[in-house]
């Protein structure tokens, strides 16, 4: 990836597509933990991207690519929804009948869409992405403390789902 990377910044227009494609389905989980609308999404990605062919001059180092990447997502995807706030409706999570909610069947993104936002985009980034709690928090513009609590948190709430559907499957 450091040899796209390289010849990416250097505006090489195949080099940068390659690393697009390595990186699409990442964004596509970052960018759908923020907005749940397909059409956002797509948005998202396709406004994300333009940014980053015009923007990777600006890139200081190629280590540091993926958590530039991930600033522009995010930051994208705030913009949208601080551009729809008023008319954005965020689909809710279906509520899961108390019988048929069996916790080992239950796939990671139904556990974090239950989850808030606030929660869920740290925990996406911690488990599945394997950033630390320093890039995190760098990429969120908030304190690593802030990360680190909101790491705890959502881990409890998991937990506490958890402890529910142990709870229903004994009685």
């Amino acid at each position: 990836m450091e040899v796209l990377i390289m010849k990416a910044r250097k505006k090489d227009s195949e080099a940068f597509i390659q690393l697009m494609d390595l990186n699409t389905q990442y964004m596509y989980k970052i960018a759908k933990s923020y907005l749940k609308v397909e059409e956002d999404v797509a948005d998202v990605l396709q406004d994300t991207i333009l940014t980053c062919y015009e923007k990777i001059g600006t890139l200081k180092q190629n280590k540091y690519f993926k958590t530039w990447l991930t600033r522009i997502l995010i930051n994208k995807c705030k913009d949208i929804l601080g551009r729809n706030k008023d008319m954005y409706i965020r689909e809710e999570i279906p509520e899961i009948p108390v019988n048929d909610f069996h916790y080992d069947n239950l796939e990671w993104s139904q556990v974090l869409q239950s989850l808030d936002e606030k929660y869920r985009t740290i925990l996406l980034l911690y488990y599945l992405e394997d950033f630390n709690t320093r890039e995190i928090a760098e990429m969120l513009d908030m304190n690593e403390k802030t990360v680190q609590t909101r790491l705890a948190r959502g881990r409890g709430k998991i937990s506490e789902l958890y402890q529910m559907e142990e709870r229903r499957s004994s009685i």
